[in-house]
């Protein structure tokens, strides 16, 4: 990963964290990542991107590990995630780009190209299909009161659930629960942390050494935005 530079950029009066390697490659490509991840999900995709020969760049959303917290981040929307991208684009003097995204990265990676389709070259993305934005796209799917994504919509009960435990706890419990082959459901009474059985080792593809860097990461920013956008 020696090869990965890094720097911040400010765009719309934030300083965004941003992760390049082979910045003269003729094509971009620009990573975005979900929740709980961040510019690190994508280091390996990076260095594959930059063997072919493209630039590839991969960002902390604003209100994400070492990109800065906006002023009132309960105001946020996926807009805000858009409109950076779309001027990170222009500070690296970029003109278009393939955009790819996972998870929530996905809705801003379909929005860019929506709404700016001449800055696009194309677009992948990774476990979230396209919606039509609104505040009805996600209960339209009639998931559960238990879910996750049902849940932490509701105002403060993802900062109470997440405020029993440290930093680390929290990103571990997320991933054992979200990469299991079940999906879980918190019954009444329950919490989604109260999901987690701390018997259950990480898997093999999710390394104590990466687990420490995805914690270190979430210790600076916190979850204050990222609870926000994309979950309310």
């Amino acid at each position: 990963m020696e090869k990965i530079q890094h720097s911040h950029v400010e765009v719309r009066g934030l300083k965004l964290h941003v992760a390049q390697i082979n910045v003269s490659g003729k094509k971009a490509v620009m990573f975005l990542h979900g929740f709980p991840e961040i510019w690190y999900t994508w280091r390996h995709q990076m260095i594959a991107a930059a063997n072919a020969g493209y630039r590839a760049i991969s960002i902390d959303f604003r209100g994400y590990g070492l990109s800065e917290q906006p002023a009132e981040p309960e105001n946020a929307t996926f807009k805000d995630v858009v409109d950076d991208v779309i001027g990170l684009l222009d500070s690296l003097g970029i003109n278009k780009a393939f955009i790819v995204g996972k998870d929530f990265g996905s809705m801003p990676s379909y929005l860019v190209a929506a709404v700016h389709p001449e800055r696009v070259i194309g677009v992948i993305t990774l476990g979230v299909p396209f919606l039509i934005p609104g505040p009805s796209a996600i209960q339209n799917h009639l998931l559960p009161e238990g879910f996750y994504v049902t849940r932490w919509q509701d105002p403060g009960r993802a900062e109470a659930d997440f405020g029993r435990f440290d930093v680390k706890t929290v990103i571990r419990n997320i991933y054992l629960l979200f990469s299991g082959s079940e999906v879980p459901i918190a019954s009444e009474g329950q919490e989604i942390m109260d999901l987690y059985d701390p018997s259950t080792p990480l898997p093999p593809w999710f390394s104590e050494e990466v687990l420490s860097v995805y914690a270190s990461l979430y210790e600076k920013s916190g979850f204050r935005f990222a609870l926000r956008v994309p979950n309310r």
